[in-house]
């Protein structure tokens, strides 16, 4: 007999319910992300034609993109359509990762889990945002005007779509540093005295990081690493704050 009281055939069959639940999910998540995409196929090369606007928009007149590989002119816009599914139908995902943990958490732990989930999704899409609206533009005016007068820029699609890709995705976790500079200081995995005595290894760390995950240029680097340290800033902020209110509660509980 286990410590609860059940029989292991009980924790069996439980276990069972937990992973046929898992599988319905996921198998919502799949179906949800496929959905999108089949509505959104019939626009993959308007959507392609959009992604690729910032760097278009700086070539010389009658310039335009090539495709190098036969099948290119059909795989870049697919890949980028269901790129742009699993983008759109994050927060369905993540709702039903939630249903599934959601009853085996405390209230209090929903009450906190609940908005940082929220706040994750928000924060990577603002990332995403940045990387289009902000750097996208800065980035491709450099590349463009700083190569040799008797060399065209003719980009390929398929390079163009994995290099912006990898820059979607980078500015979407490095926008994720409050919530887990937050995580850190609420867990007590550390304070934020501790973490404010190594802001200067905070911005190191941020330029190696920008060096990793961005091209090997300074613009791109630091167009990343910037925003990263900025946000690190906000993270501290909201833990003095999150800290500041615990300190209230236990006040008033202690006055009572």
């Amino acid at each position: 007999m286990s410590k609860t009281g059940d029989s292991p055939e009980q924790h069996q069959a439980t276990l069972i319910e937990h992973l046929i639940e898992l599988r319905s999910r996921l198998l919502r998540s799949v179906v949800a992300i496929l959905v999108i995409f089949l509505g959104l196929y019939a626009f993959a090369n308007d959507i392609y034609t959009f992604v690729a606007q910032p760097l278009m928009a700086l070539l010389p007149e009658g310039s335009q993109m090539i495709a190098t590989e036969v099948a290119s002119p059909f795989l870049a816009p697919f890949k980028l359509t269901l790129v742009v599914a699993v983008f759109i139908a994050i927060p369905y995902v993540l709702h039903q990762a939630w249903a599934f943990v959601a009853p085996g958490l405390y209230d209090n732990e929903k009450a906190l889990a609940l908005p940082i989930l929220a706040s994750s999704v928000l924060l990577f899409y603002a990332g995403a945002a940045f990387a289009y609206y902000v750097v996208f533009p800065l980035l491709f005016q450099f590349f463009t005007q700083t190569g040799p007068e008797n060399v065209a820029v003719m980009t390929d699609i398929n390079a163009y779509l994995n290099f912006v890709l990898k820059l979607f995705f980078a500015f979407g976790v490095a926008f994720e540093i409050p919530i887990a500079t937050f995580l850190l200081i609420a867990s007590g995995a550390t304070t934020v005295e501790s973490l404010s005595k190594k802001r200067p290894y905070i911005i190191l760390g941020c330029f190696v990081v920008g060096m990793l995950l961005t091209p090997p240029d300074v613009i791109s680097q630091s167009l990343l690493a910037v925003p990263m340290y900025l946000l690190y800033e906000v993270g501290l902020l909201f833990g003095r704050l999150a800290r500041r209110k615990k300190q209230r509660r236990a006040a008033e509980e202690d006055e009572a």
